[in-house]
């Protein structure tokens, strides 16, 4: 690798003076705690750019005034490929903290994956198997928040952006020589959307295998309480289980209190339960969405064992001969979709969906056929 430069960045104007006019790509990371909060909190900011005397790398502090303003046009600016490795929760830090989420984006770990190198490949295992290169461990888990960091944190934070670039030549070369670059284009432009999305899941009800087992009246009274979570965790940034846990939610959409009195006596028999909510909880468990007459129900049936693993043998197959690694091609979830008949849901509907379907529509259009011997 060429000779590496990092400098700490805590000053927006300084930010500004270091950053290169109109780069073609930049390496992005970040290092963030969400441990007690909805959000994560963003705790440092990693930029690679390649300069005239190699790689540059900027640790930016987040927590400085103004920093945060400075980054957002370079996120938001369509002319930089941003590349970033297991981009998901970084591109949600970054959208919440800066108002951007980093876009176009080459993410290393989906690369990997439709490449054929390997599915959900952490970065220093990519580093080492793709480029030879052996990276410490051993600061993942540390207080980014502290100032000042260590010299071993400011380490780590630069080894995260410095190889970056060399597995964006190897991988985007392995994917234009196999024809797939308009899929990584496809499933990275997924990625931001999906971390772009402030509302949430519209129906989060349907995320849960509790409560799929619901009849109709739960599942809507599930709907409501689980979107009001939502709402209040985003906007109390608390983790939505420390305001109304999974299993409380699913007993109170199947058995529902009688008034307001019930529901506090079970808030407070409940060793979790928000006690002091037990009025917002009530007016979000008894009051229709405004879109209920519109949300999917589930049948309470369990998907058809035998055509799911015809499915998922299919799959396999196809997976084979195209050689992509196991569950790249399709998850049993979106399987079980569509064998509830979802029209290519999601991931499906694209790319994949011309890979898979020629196998897959046989076997769902015989979903519905008697069975052999039968009338």
């Amino acid at each position: 690798m060429s000779s590496l430069i990092s400098s700490w960045i805590d000053d927006p104007a300084i930010l500004r003076a270091r950053l290169p006019d109109a780069p073609a790509r930049l390496g992005l990371d970040t290092e963030f705690i969400r441990e007690r909060t909805f959000w994560p909190q963003l705790a440092l900011v990693q930029i690679a750019f390649e300069g005239a005397d190699g790689i540059e790398v900027l640790l930016v502090d987040p927590l400085a005034p103004g920093i945060a303003e400075a980054l957002r046009p370079l996120l938001a600016d369509p002319a930089i490929l941003k590349i970033m490795h297991s981009a998901s929760e970084d591109l949600v830090a970054f959208g919440h903290a800066c108002g951007a989420v980093p876009a176009p984006l080459f993410d290393t770990q989906i690369a990997a994956a439709l490449s054929g190198t390997g599915a959900g490949m952490g970065y220093q295992r990519l580093v080492q198997e793709t480029l030879g290169v052996a990276l410490a461990k051993g600061e993942t888990r540390s207080d980014w928040l502290r100032r000042p960091l260590s010299a071993t944190q400011l380490e780590y934070a630069v080894d995260d952006v410095a190889h970056l670039f060399a597995l964006h030549d190897v991988l985007a070369g392995k994917l234009d020589a196999l024809d797939r670059a308009d899929w990584l284009v496809e499933d990275c432009a997924r990625l931001v959307a999906t971390a772009g999305n402030m509302d949430g899941d519209r129906w989060p009800q349907l995320g849960g295998r509790a409560g799929l087992f619901l009849d109709a009246d739960a599942q809507r009274r599930l709907a409501r309480l689980l979107r009001w979570r939502e709402t209040y965790a985003r906007a109390t940034d608390r983790p939505r289980s420390w305001i109304l846990d999974n299993e409380l939610a699913t007993l109170l959409a199947r058995d529902p209190p009688a008034d307001t009195t019930a529901l506090q006596q079970r808030l407070d028999a409940h060793p979790k339960a928000p006690r002091k909510l037990t009025q917002v909880i009530w007016q979000a468990l008894t009051t229709e969405l405004p879109d209920e007459a519109e949300m999917p129900l589930s049948s309470g049936e369990e998907p058809d064992r035998k055509q799911l693993k015809r499915l998922q043998q299919a799959v396999a197959v196809r997976s084979a001969e195209i050689g992509l690694p196991d569950g790249v091609l399709a998850s049993r979830k979106w399987l079980e979709a569509l064998v509830e008949g979802a029209d290519w849901p999601g991931a499906l509907s694209g790319w994949r969906r011309g890979q898979l379907e020629p196998a897959l529509a046989p076997l769902l259009d015989r979903a519905g056929e008697p069975a052999a011997g039968t009338v």
